[in-house]
């Protein structure tokens, strides 16, 4: 279990004070000359000790995402960070928290991480439903360029730096990263075809990194430490502490910072007061977020929450939002609601996921009443395969992976329904 003097977000719940004379009470702004003093390849290089994985889903190393920028543009142009705080992945809410509570790390974060990869500009591109959020990280904004932290020599350091805040419609496909660009750009939020990578064409065709709130609110707290301290925690390639929001069939939902590794059944009964009904009550756990794989109990048991653990078991850590189900879930009826999700959140773009996720939430709801033969399980499976992989954006895998995890595990629940519906569908029409 992670010691309190281990924790990056000290204010996670709002306790203290969350503008800048508190942020500097919890040691925010320290030494920021200094590290951004120490130079860019030093930044980057520390990023990359620390073994700091992007902790918006994908879990790519951050200090190589970082390594991929230009030293310097032929042509003279600019490059940019972008910060994604689209957050809407269903069950995801972390990044929320460090929004309304702690948005100075997230702001000397940007510094920082600009410095690092030579970005003269940060866009900060918040979720249109985040207005307290947007609030108060403009206020936090504010503050940092009225104390001469943000701006024109920055912090007393030499280096000019640019922060802003761009506030969206509140379209999920806009936290796919380039499909997040064209929208920060003013066009329709659709996924661009990759290559060209944002690192050489990103934001107005200029050198772009796109990271998450997360990743980059760490960002000071690990060059403070050191790259070593924060690899110190979790296992080989799993470092680090992680937030993880739970929701659901638990006693205390909550958003909480740990260890990464930490088994899931240990997560849930220290810091959530077990499952509603005792542990033999649970159901099934989607462990990162609407899109990745629900787990059963017999994996959750034993399970681990970091990247390569959950992947071993055919699931994903994805944004670590645990979605915690107990026996008097109807699975068939929640995995059906996430496929209308991802059906209404399909941008068109790509013909497998327009038309594919409209067929599968169709088959899905009709598999919520049995009204269904067995042999369309697995025409449903066979055809999210056909979706997943097969566009231009992850949103059709995220569509898929919830309804192959039901299939892989839960079966026999799908099975017993099309049984039901077919027996009281024959009494019925013997009493007619």
């Amino acid at each position: 279990m992670l010691r309190d003097e281990d924790r990056i977000f000290t204010n996670l719940y709002g306790i203290h004070d969350w503008r800048l004379a508190g942020a500097r009470q919890r040691g925010d702004w320290s030494g920021t000359k200094d590290l951004i003093l120490k130079g860019r390849d030093w930044l980057v290089e520390e990023i990359k000790n620390s073994n700091l994985r992007g902790r918006g889903g994908a879990g790519f190393p951050t200090g190589m995402k970082w390594s991929f920028m230009p030293k310097a543009s032929p042509d003279g142009r600019p490059s940019y960070l972008v910060v994604n705080a689209d957050e809407s992945e269903p069950g995801t809410c972390k990044d929320r928290d460090i929004l309304r509570h702690d948005p100075h790390k997230l702001v000397e974060g940007c510094l920082l991480a600009s410095v690092a990869m030579g970005a003269s500009a940060c866009y900060i591109y918040i979720r249109g439903e985040f207005y307290n959020e947007a609030s108060n990280l403009q206020v936090a904004i504010d503050e940092a360029y009225a104390a001469g932290l943000l701006g024109k020599n920055a912090c007393g350091s030499g280096y000019d730096f640019e922060l802003y805040l761009h506030r969206g419609a509140g379209a999920y496909i806009c936290g796919e990263e380039t499909a997040l660009l064209e929208s920060l750009e003013g066009r329709k939020g659709q996924p661009r075809l990759k290559p060209p990578f944002p690192a050489q064409c990103g934001l107005y065709g200029c050198p772009t990194t796109v990271n998450n709130v997360e990743t980059i609110a760490v960002v000071p707290t690990i060059l403070r430490r050191g790259g070593s301290w924060f690899a110190g925690f979790g296992r080989p390639k799993n470092n680090g502490t992680k937030l993880f929001c739970i929701s659901g069939h638990v006693n205390k939902p909550c958003t909480v910072e740990e260890e990464m590794g930490i088994p899931l059944k240990e997560l849930l009964e220290k810091h959530c007061g077990g499952v509603r009904g005792g542990w033999d009550n649970l159901l099934g756990v989607i462990p990162g977020g609407s899109s990745v794989p629900v787990l059963p109990k017999s994996i959750c048991d034993t399970v681990l929450m970091d990247f390569d653990a959950l992947r071993e078991v055919k699931s994903g850590l994805g944004t670590a939002a645990v979605i915690v189900m107990d026996k008097s879930t109807d699975i068939i009826a929640a995995i059906a609601r996430l496929a209308h999700f991802y059906k209404h959140e399909s941008c068109g773009q790509c013909t497998p996921c327009r038309e594919g996720t409209g067929w599968m939430w169709r088959v899905m709801e009709r598999l919520v009443k049995g009204n269904a033969s067995v042999e369309e399980i697995d025409m449903l499976l066979d055809v999210s395969y056909e979706i997943e992989g097969h566009t231009i954006c992850a949103l059709g895998d995220a569509a898929a992976w919830p309804i192959q995890g039901l299939i892989r595990h839960f079966r026999p629940v799908l099975e017993e329904r099309i049984k039901n519906y077919r027996a009281t569908a024959i009494g019925r029409s013997q009493a007619a």
